[in-house]
């Protein structure tokens, strides 16, 4: 194990983080990493626990806790700190095909099952991979691997998010062809166009898409599979198919006079953000709006953070359930999921910049409010309660925010119907494609399905996960037994 006193010894200490108001100057990441001495005294707070809960994936009252994708933590924490940075890449890589990603984005599940946590704060965990990985592709460790021998096998993955990715990336390794279909101008899904730039900089993604076509995956771009791309000359073609189209029918509003001009989804919007800076195309542009966002998840919080760069003159988030207390309750204990109010970047750089929290809750809209020409002036909204699982207004709780630009981050309803209706798919009551139980076959031959468009939108580590289960399913149906 690691330094057996370490985690006495050493103070966790997280990445930095640039002040508010200077990062958002731009759409830079912000969280510069410490050096390698550090991290490796990071590495040493450890335990090496007997039961490492950090890599169990437990479900407690309905929420996961530990990492999805069963990662080596104890053992590549003690390689860091021993200075065995090689050593720790390979024991990551073992079971996280994008630690890249995750060590950017996961909101650390694996962190909130630290059994340090228990009586301390939790080992850092997610710094700690996002080093390793970063240092692997610094020290040239990060090389291609081709396939030794190809199986003759060919797969088309429809979609290249998190689980598409995983999928292609384990099934070419595995020696099949795969073919990756992506209905955007460049692969990545969500991971481009989903996240914004402060978060996940698109050269991370760029740089992993490179290894992955030099590694023998073929991306097929502004390829709209069921619109113009016939699903059958795919199922044809192709000895499996996988879809991996993601959860992408957006939850709309129900509030009268929807119709009005300057409302949009969250998607959309942060997906033009994207495209501008990569390409100066028109985005949908918050300067010198007055925002409002409905939705309060992470979703809603990338737009707070991307408005405030664009030079929003206020915004506002609304979200229709309770603030969640400050610090844990007695009836939320370790490890569960800690269920408490968390303040990410977005509000925090509205805090510095406004001077308050941008958050409203227990909050919805009932009306938007127009002028002549039918553009958005304002919302009306209206205080909510919830009393047995029933949403009730607040008599007399009504009130008018000023606004000229809404975005809708309310969640999504499952996949597109063309998606389901091009390979006669059966769904869910979730929106879903439906799938034979612990399993991610469709009941259709050669077709297989995984990541949110079989769970519902979800994190990208559960979307890896899934793409890693899915490709074991894929090689045992093409090969009769399967070693992955």
């Amino acid at each position: 194990m690691g330094k057996p006193t370490g985690f006495l010894e050493y103070q966790r200490t997280e990445n930095p983080s640039s002040a508010p108001k200077e990062r958002i100057q731009d759409y830079h990441e912000f969280h510069p990493p410490l050096s390698a001495e550090e991290r490796q005294k990071q590495g040493a707070r450890c335990m090496n626990c007997g039961v490492p809960f950090c890599q169990s994936a437990l479900v407690l009252k309905g929420m996961v806790t530990g990492c999805p994708l069963h990662n080596l933590i104890p053992e590549w924490n003690d390689e860091v700190y021993h200075g065995n940075f090689s050593q720790a890449l390979w024991r990551l890589r073992k079971t996280n095909n994008f630690p890249e990603f995750t060590g950017r984005v996961c909101p650390a599940l694996c962190e909130k099952a630290c059994i340090c946590g228990l009586n301390d704060d939790p080992v850092t965990i997610k710094d700690n991979e996002l080093f390793i990985i970063e240092t692997g592709f610094a020290s040239g460790n990060m090389q291609p691997v081709i396939p030794p021998v190809r199986t003759g096998k060919t797969v088309a993955v429809i979609g290249s998010g998190p689980a598409g990715l995983a999928v292609a990336d384990q099934l070419n390794q595995r020696g099949h062809q795969v073919t990756v279909f992506e209905r955007e101008d460049r692969p990545g899904g969500l991971l481009m166009y989903g996240i914004p730039n402060m978060k996940l900089d698109k050269s991370i993604v760029l740089r992993r898409l490179s290894l992955m076509e030099t590694e023998g995956i073929r991306f097929v771009t502004n390829a709209d599979v069921g619109k113009n791309i016939d699903a059958k000359k795919i199922l044809k073609d192709y000895d499996a198919v996988v879809l991996c189209c993601g959860s992408k029918k957006p939850r709309d509003l129900a509030g009268e006079n929807r119709q009005v001009k300057g409302i949009h989804f969250a998607v959309d919007f942060l997906t033009a953000a994207t495209k501008h800076l990569m390409d100066q195309t028109s985005p949908i542009s918050a300067k010198g709006k007055k925002v409002v966002i409905v939705g309060g998840g992470d979703t809603g919080n990338d737009c707070v953070g991307t408005c405030i760069r664009q030079g929003c003159t206020s915004v506002t988030q609304i979200e229709m359930m309770p603030k969640l207390p400050d610090e844990r309750l007695a009836s939320n204990p370790w490890p569960e999921w800690p269920r408490i109010c968390k303040t990410d970047y977005g509000q925090e750089e509205a805090c510095a910049l406004f001077g308050h929290d941008p958050r409203i809750y227990e909050t919805t809209v009932k009306e938007f409010l127009s002028d002549e020409k039918g553009h958005l002036t304002g919302i009306r909204t209206v205080k909510v309660r919830f009393e047995n699982g029933k949403m009730t207004e607040v008599k007399d709780s009504e009130q008018i925010i000023e606004a000229d630009l809404l975005l809708i981050a309310a969640g999504f309803t499952g996949c597109e119907d063309y998606i389901t209706d091009a390979f006669q798919l059966e769904r869910t009551a979730r929106g879903t494609i439906s799938t034979a139980p612990s399993s991610f076959a469709v009941g259709k031959e050669k077709v297989f399905t995984a990541g949110d468009v079989r769970r519902g939108q979800s994190l990208v580590v559960w979307a890896i996960a899934e793409g890693r289960q899915c490709a074991r399913e894929v090689d045992q149906y093409l090969m009769g037994y399967t070693n992955m």
